[in-house]
């Protein structure tokens, strides 16, 4: 039986109507902006259906409409951001596209039907330009049903269209195959987004069980992308349609990915992963920077009776190295989202001497981290292309609190050193040599920030005056004074802001840079086979000089040739954001790495002979104590001109403080 017929229209975010919009469906702004909002259409639609039902002496329905697009990629995602739920009868639906091939197998594709195409196939005369638009749809969607229950075809409407109304958390083996087809690459995420938050910008769509995957830096750290596998290929292609859609602020974009890329990022095989992952449909939260001597009582003290852990100790656990030393990152389990959000309000609260930092996690980002981040390759293994280093003639760094710097922020990402010093025009005369330093995102890519050091206080003053808000290209650069120490301090991975300084990320222990030759003072370039990153030692056991390129003038703002790259790169731990003070690098040209490749190597250490570094001494360790530690070892020469304490240049490159390194 057919019931009423009702229209509604809904009031629009956006008032404007392109010229096409306006002829197909005779709307007017005016006519939109006097309409009701989606909330309260929702309201009136379920209470006019249930009052047609109730005169049939009936009460439930299942909704049958043209294709998918209008609920999966309409309805839902405008509700939940909108923060307002859809009544059930939403989450289960026909698609008479699809009931109406398997009716009529020999009609069009399900991709290539319309409402007018089945309408054609039956005969059915109608005309569109007799109805108000959505009015003739309707009607002969009606008609359609008809003729498809008629006796002649009999048809039976079983198997409905349904929207999950959660995302379901769970683990996944490496052993799992992953269709190619059912699988994204979202990104340009919020840092702080969650599996929840992901999901819920593929609010319609069916992604799989444990689907979501954030992808991890070197460091552990989220760096904006995740991989998302959805049920089958017909979801992930509306997901695709999704590409630049907005989460929040930000759009997002969705890329094709395949099925290895998120076993890469998402598999797991560990017991000890696969059991603490086992409970399913909990909430896990991520705690950064617990003690090293922190136990589980620890930690169940920390969060306290309003948070509960699932299972108690059995909720949580301690990620390690592979020797057995904690890293100071442990995963919480709790069975309610209640409980999770008492535990993310004590983020940055106190534990012994340091504060915690608490977030939301995924069971792909435990795999990641417990599994990947501390083996002894990378996470993403791929080297960037082969570098020469350049280490200009030695000249001191900016320390103290003197505020003989500036900082350049919201630089063109475009914006080369050249451009800077375009930019500070006459004061380019008042900048100390190298004292031009870039900052770069966890990428290598450009952040928008610069520092640079000025030869007097009153000079930074005067550029920070005079440039503050000066256009560069297209955008404009505000320009702050600073101390040096405040440089530093971001340069080493720190971050500045108006609330103060935020510590750098700690380095990886077990992770080393790629290898560079021994250092010589009197030469103004690194051996070019240098170049070729050897990671399984820290420094080569043959190494021969080549020739030097001309040295650099007097004055420079940045090392000879540099304009292509100038960035502190280092293919283990890029710790962002971070810019050479002392050392420069430059791309390699293909010659260079050719002779690289077959020159030949001559020993520059003594034979036979081994290196070890020492990592982790104390600041006022001597010579003394470090021979006592290594006492009834040999170590070579007898005059200890084999123990090098390492320069601020070779700390520049090593990226590991605190070292020395013995022959």
């Amino acid at each position: 039986q057919v019931g009423t017929l009702h229209k509604s229209l809904v009031k629009a975010d956006n008032l404007e109507l392109s010229d096409q919009c306006r002829e197909v469906s005779g709307l007017t702004p005016e006519g939109l902006g006097k309409a009701e909002p989606l909330d309260r259409v929702l309201q009136q639609f379920s209470q006019l259906v249930s009052s047609d039902l109730k005169v049939l002496g009936r009460s439930s329905y299942t909704l049958c409409s043209d294709g998918q697009l209008l609920i999966r990629q309409v309805l839902h995602p405008e509700t939940s951001k909108k923060n307002f739920l859809l009544s059930d009868c939403f989450y289960s639906f026909y698609d008479l596209r699809k009931e109406f091939h398997t009716c009529y197998p020999s009609s069009a594709t399900v991709k290539d039907q319309t409402i007018k195409t089945m309408a054609e196939y039956l005969g059915l005369g109608t005309n569109e330009t007799e109805e108000d638009f959505g009015v003739w749809q309707v009607k002969t969607m009606v008609a359609i049903i008809f003729s498809m229950l008629s006796e002649s075809c009999n048809h039976i409407f079983t198997e409905p269209e349904t929207v999950k109304y959660k995302y379901e958390t769970g683990p996944c083996s490496k052993s799992e195959t992953v269709d190619s087809e059912t699988v994204i690459r979202a990104r340009g995420l919020p840092w702080q987004s969650s599996d929840q938050d992901i999901a819920r910008f593929f609010k319609g769509l069916n992604i799989a069980k444990g689907g979501v995957a954030l992808c991890l830096n070197a460091q552990g750290r989220r760096n904006g992308e995740a991989l998302v596998r959805f049920v089958n290929s017909e979801q992930r292609d509306l997901a695709l349609e999704r590409h630049k859609h907005h989460m929040g602020s930000r759009y997002i974009e969705v890329y094709k990915a395949t099925g290895e890329e998120f076993l890469k990022i998402a598999g797991g095989t560990s017991n000890e992963v696969a059991q603490f992952l086992s409970k399913e449909n909990q909430v896990i939260i991520r705690m950064r920077g617990l003690p090293f001597t922190a136990t589980q009582e620890d930690v169940l003290g920390f969060l306290g009776p309003e948070c509960p852990v699932t299972g108690g100790k059995e909720g949580l656990l301690f990620v390690k190295y592979p020797d057995g030393r904690p890293t100071g990152d442990a995963f919480v389990l709790f069975s309610c989202e209640e409980y999770a959000q008492n535990a993310l309000k004590k983020h940055k609260e106190i534990l012994g001497k340091r504060y915690i930092e608490l977030f939301r996690s995924t069971a792909a980002e435990v795999q990641q981290v417990v599994l990947n981040r501390y083996m002894s390759t990378p996470l993403i293994p791929t080297l960037p292309t082969p570098i020469i280093p350049v280490i200009p003639p030695p000249y001191t760094i900016a320390t103290g609190s003197v505020r003989d710097c500036v900082r350049l922020r919201g630089l063109p990402y475009t914006a080369g050193i050249d451009d800077i010093l375009e930019f500070m025009g006459d004061a380019t005369g008042d900048i100390k040599p190298h004292g031009v330093h870039m900052v770069l995102n966890q990428q290598g890519r450009p952040s928008g920030d610069a520092f640079i050091q000025m030869k007097s206080a009153d000079k930074a003053f005067m550029v920070a005056q005079k440039c503050h808000k000066k256009m560069m290209k297209d955008r404009y650069v505000e320009v702050f004074q600073c101390s040096g120490e405040e440089m530093n301090f971001v340069l080493m991975g720190g971050t500045l802001n108006r609330s103060g300084l935020s510590p750098p990320p700690c380095k990886l222990p077990c992770l080393s840079p790629p290898a560079y030759a021994a250092f010589q003072t009197a030469a103004a370039v690194i051996p070019a086979e240098a170049a070729l990153y050897q990671p399984q030692a820290l420094l080569p056991a043959t190494r021969t000089p080549q020739a030097t390129a001309a040295a650099p003038p007097a004055v420079t703002y940045y090392p000879a040739q540099a304009a292509q790259l100038y960035m502190n790169y280092t293919a283990y731990y890029p710790s962002p954001p971070v810019s050479p003070t002392t050392v420069g690098y430059i791309a390699a040209p293909p010659g260079a790495v050719a002779a690289a490749a077959t020159a030949t190597h001559t020993p520059i250490l003594p034979q036979p002979g081994a290196l070890v570094r020492m990592q982790g001494l104390p600041y006022n360790t001597g010579m003394k104590e470090i021979l006592s530690f290594f006492q009834g070892y040999q170590y070579a020469p007898d005059d200890y001109n084999g123990l090098i304490q390492l320069s601020d240049q070779a700390r520049s490159v090593l990226q590991a403080p605190k070292e020395w390194v013995c022959l």
